[in-house]
């Protein structure tokens, strides 16, 4: 039995919902029993304003390769000179 795992991070960016672009102030992250995927817990990520959402919901292999694919483009960006290194 797993009990639900939920943190929430304050963001700043955009996302698509309804053919519309909206800003996204919140992301919820949770692990937990899926609504939709076919598994037994996914990893659930939604993107969040005051009135809309956008959800997600990933296997766990696909939220490992999710992240390490994200640090990777990043730190493309950082070595290209795109975006300003980022103390840890």
């Amino acid at each position: 039995m797993c009990t639900m795992i939920t943190q929430s991070v304050k963001i700043d960016g955009s996302g698509k919902h309804n053919n519309e672009w909206i800003k996204l102030e919140q992301a919820n992250v949770s692990f937990d029993h899926p609504f939709h995927a076919p598994y037994e817990h996914t990893l659930n990520i939604d993107f969040v304003n005051e009135s809309q959402r956008v959800a997600v919901e990933l296997s766990e292999s696909a939220a490992r390769d999710l992240v390490q694919t994200i640090l990777e483009v990043l730190n493309q960006a950082e070595a290209e000179g795109h975006v300003e290194k980022q103390s840890v």
